[in-house]
């Protein structure tokens, strides 16, 4: 059909929509006419606007289910920091030339994983859209980007003085604009577990109206209630610039979300860092009862080194992770009989970090420490352990690190937790005694 034929066709079919149009306002009232001519120019509207890329929605019942590009998409993650052995924290791996993430994707792949969880990006975003790029055009791998909203800021963060929030607000939007258009972003985490500073656990922060108060939890309550009404505010702004994209609530466990509740109507999902041991416990129903927002299980996991023994335990690790991913599938639509609000995780963490018992000590990041930094008597395996100290935060990782090079890289050692989820996810049993089997939708 040439362009004046296509030309004739459309202004005929513009014509028969108007004359079909006139023809059933002139039935009915004068003010239902009305009514109907703007309800089908709005629905008009509607129809022609495209769905998000990345949504969720609720289904029968108050499931949730996340969808990308209209599809069904289940979370199988890893929180995602390749630093090397020898290097700490302040290691830019995103610029790294032997390019760790090839080596990682391909594998990670294999495995099974779809998503990673980048907690910050770096000061260079042509370095970090290279990295979410390969990721995604080769191996298929999402990337969760996060911000920490200035919590770790030397001395504090202060987040009820106005300056102090709306240079984070810059810093947040700024990242929303650079990334929001690359294909393989998923989802944006706002903060981690910023909530602790509010009991003073950590980080603690006030103003001369909060430090006035005497009540410690009062103290608290205020400040949770600025806190959780500027992400929300956060969420809001990013919903007006980014409107394909999800924005989560990192949280520290549970804690405080009765006042999120109260300010976060523009949260799209919440974002848990959990470390119960093989269990999750009631933390699905918990929060359906709390704050009634989609799960994803953002960090949890469990070490690969028993501090009772000391010596690696590669079964221990694999044991807890497969029941923790068993309880994350149970509570995911469609399974009627979980919460079915569960998205997904991105469980803690791909590779092992030598430099996290003395981030302080340059030398001490040449060696793989066995000293436990904290007790959970969640991991029971190893809380025997002199002073109950059995949480070893440099042996975390799915694949262990070699100090021998490969490919620009050391090389990557798979633990047996590695294996064991790949087949898991292949064919998930949900129930051991009756070898009950469902797959995510």
């Amino acid at each position: 059909m040439n362009n004046k034929k296509s030309l004739k066709h459309a202004e005929r079919n513009a014509e028969l929509r108007n004359i079909s149009l006139s023809v059933v306002l002139r039935k009915i009232p004068r003010g239902s006419a009305i009514t109907l001519l703007f309800s089908f120019l709005f629905l008009a509207g509607m129809a022609s606007r495209p769905l998000p890329e990345v949504r969720i929605r609720k289904l029968k019942n108050n499931a949730y289910q996340l969808l990308v590009k209209n599809k069904p998409y289940f979370i199988k993650g890893v929180c995602y920091s390749p630093v090397p052995v020898g290097q700490g924290h302040e290691y830019d791996f995103w610029s790294d030339p032997g390019e760790p993430w090839k080596i990682d994707g391909k594998l990670m792949r294999e495995m099974g994983i779809n998503t990673v969880r980048f907690y910050q990006l770096p000061v260079n975003p042509d370095s970090a859209k290279k990295v979410i790029n390969d990721l995604y055009q080769l191996y298929g791998i999402r990337s969760i980007l996060g911000n920490w909203l200035g919590f770790w800021e030397y001395p504090c963060p202060r987040y009820a003085d106005k300056d102090f929030r709306e240079k984070v607000k810059k810093d947040v939007l700024d990242m929303v604009r650079t990334y929001k258009d690359e294909p393989g972003v998923l989802l944006w985490i706002m903060g981690n577990e910023n909530n602790y500073s509010f009991s003073e656990r950590i980080n603690s922060w006030g103003s001369p109206e909060i430090d006035a108060i005497t009540d410690v939890r009062k103290r608290c309550d205020v400040r949770a209630g600025i806190y959780y009404s500027f992400v929300n505010e956060l969420a809001r702004e990013i919903h007006l610039i980014d409107s394909n994209h999800p924005v989560a609530l990192g949280n520290g466990e549970l804690i405080s979300l009765e006042a999120a509740n109260q300010v976060c109507p523009d949260i799209d999902l919440v974002a848990l860092i959990v470390y119960r041991g093989k269990t999750f416990g009631n933390l699905f129903k918990s929060l359906r009862a709390t704050f009634d927002k989609p799960l994803l299980i953002s960090e949890f996991g469990a070490d690969s080194y028993d501090a009772y023994l000391k010596k690696e335990d590669q079964n221990a690790q694999a044991l807890f992770l497969e029941s923790q991913w068993r309880e994350i599938l149970k509570h995911s639509y469609p399974n009627k009989e979980g919460a079915q609000n569960c998205l997904g995780a991105t469980m803690f963490e791909w590779t092992d970090e030598w430099w996290k018992h003395d981030e302080a000590s340059p030398e001490s990041w040449k060696i793989q420490d066995t000293e436990s930094n904290w007790s959970n008597g969640s991991y029971y395996f190893d809380i025997k352990a002199e002073r109950n100290m059995n949480m070893n935060e440099e042996w975390f990782g799915i694949a262990a690190l070699s100090e021998e090079l490969e490919n620009g890289a050391n090389k990557r050692v798979l633990r047996k937790a590695y294996y064991v989820l790949r087949e898991f996810w292949k064919n998930p049993v949900l129930n051991h005694k009756d070898k009950k089997r469902v797959k995510p939708k």
